[in-house]
């Protein structure tokens, strides 16, 4: 059966993220290998229109990948009905407008997190898309990493037995900038643009503590900005308004307590910029980007505290790897593929913008709880009379 291609607009992907893994990662290598393959053992072809402010920019992306659309008016993108998706991977505080627009006119939506600076314009954009029908989905990338795989199917299997607790680290040095180019766009440390390691990285952990292992009840957190001045991609000293770590704890449904530090002003001393300690009556994980190592309890040693000996045990030693027993391809792809195939076929999609909302709110009283110094209770959100406080959901079919 033939189909007609699904033309998806793509606005900013001049930047490091909306280049790299939505374009040329994801919608380019679909449209390389023929298109989303569907249920029916058919595929059906992607066309990318190029979206942005810079001119210069979107023709020299346009021309290195042989893409024959791109456009720096939005508003006439969207007229058009020839695309039929609209993607946002632009900065947070140029999103909500843009969506707005693209709900207005009938446009599937595809967007990064977070969806937007404050949990009201959130759930306005949830609402919105509900009431114009349109399908949503929100970007869940990390769910989709080998590592976290591998940990979600020891979460399925029953490995851990009853599950006491969650250790994560996160971060690295992202240089000032000054003597050494940062890594990051100053943006990310100016709270006016939608800066703050709280607004980016807690949406993260809002969707992978509630999809492994359930909803977060509360959050106390304590966000700081280490580092009070960078220098800019011009070379101008800038101060920087925006949080660049914390430090939390999150309750979950069922007794479960999350200790997750985030930090763009650390040094790393693990195996990957991310690792995750799950704790269980009946084993143990630690898991990555990529790997994830296990010691079940049966393996475990039987340490004895001496401050008077040096230690002489390889604890390291007593984790076995956890084997991929799959192929995993790159997550941001496998996402749009999930996506495309809910909007060719109406396939099964779970996260959409009620989902970026959730972690907006996390967010949101993170930032609540850094202020004040107290615990943040999160009750059930509701939009349109419809209770979306959600249960733990099985990951092992991603």
């Amino acid at each position: 059966m033939a189909h007609d291609p699904i033309g998806i607009i793509m606005n900013g992907v001049s930047g490091r993220m909306g280049y790299r893994q939505h374009l040329l990662r994801s919608v380019l290598a679909i449209r390389e290998d023929g298109g989303v393959l569907l249920s029916d053992g058919t595929r059906v072809q992607v066309e990318p229109l190029l979206v942005g402010r810079s001119e210069g920019k979107l023709t020299q992306i346009a021309k290195k990948h042989d893409i024959d659309d791109w456009t720096t008016d939005l508003d006439a993108a969207l007229s058009d009905p020839r695309w039929s998706v609209y993607g946002d991977f632009q900065i947070t505080s140029a999103r909500v407008p843009a969506l707005r627009k693209a709900i207005a006119a009938g446009r599937a939506i595809y967007t990064e997190k977070p969806t937007a600076a404050t949990l009201d314009e959130a759930l306005e954009l949830a609402a919105l898309a509900r009431a114009a029908g349109v399908k949503n989905g929100v970007v869940h990338d990390k769910l989709y990493l080998p590592g976290l795989r591998k940990l979600a199917r020891l979460v399925e299997s029953g490995f851990f037995g009853r599950i006491l607790s969650i250790r994560g680290e996160f971060g690295y040095w992202v240089f000032e900038g000054d003597w050494q180019a940062a890594q990051r766009p100053s943006w990310n440390y100016r709270s006016e643009d939608g800066g703050g390691i709280v607004a980016d990285m807690f949406p993260h952990w809002n969707y992978l503590l509630e999809n492994l292992f359930g909803p977060v009840e509360a959050v106390y957190a304590r966000a700081v900005t280490h580092l009070p001045s960078r220098t800019d991609e011009q070379g101008q000293e800038y101060p920087a308004t925006a949080d660049d770590a914390a430090y939390a704890v999150f309750e979950l449904a069922g007794g479960v307590v999350a200790q997750l530090n985030s930090s763009w002003a650390v040094r790393v001393n693990r195996k990957e910029l991310v690792e995750f300690q799950v704790d269980g009556t009946h084993g143990s994980a630690v898991a990555g980007l990529f790997g994830c190592r296990a010691q079940h309890r049966t393996a475990t040693p039987k340490p004895v505290w001496n401050p008077d000996l040096a230690e002489t045990h390889d604890y390291a030693a007593d984790w076995a790897p956890v084997p991929d027993n799959d192929v995993f391809g790159n997550g941001f792809r496998e996402q749009w593929e999930q996506f495309l195939r809910h909007v060719a076929e109406d396939a099964p999609y779970h996260f959409d913008l009620l989902a970026g909302a959730r972690g907006v709110r996390l967010a949101e009283a993170g930032l609540e709880s850094s202020r004040t110094g107290r615990r943040i209770e999160l009750a059930p959100l509701e939009t349109g009379g419809t209770d979306v406080s959600p249960g733990a959901q099985t990951v092992g079919s991603l």
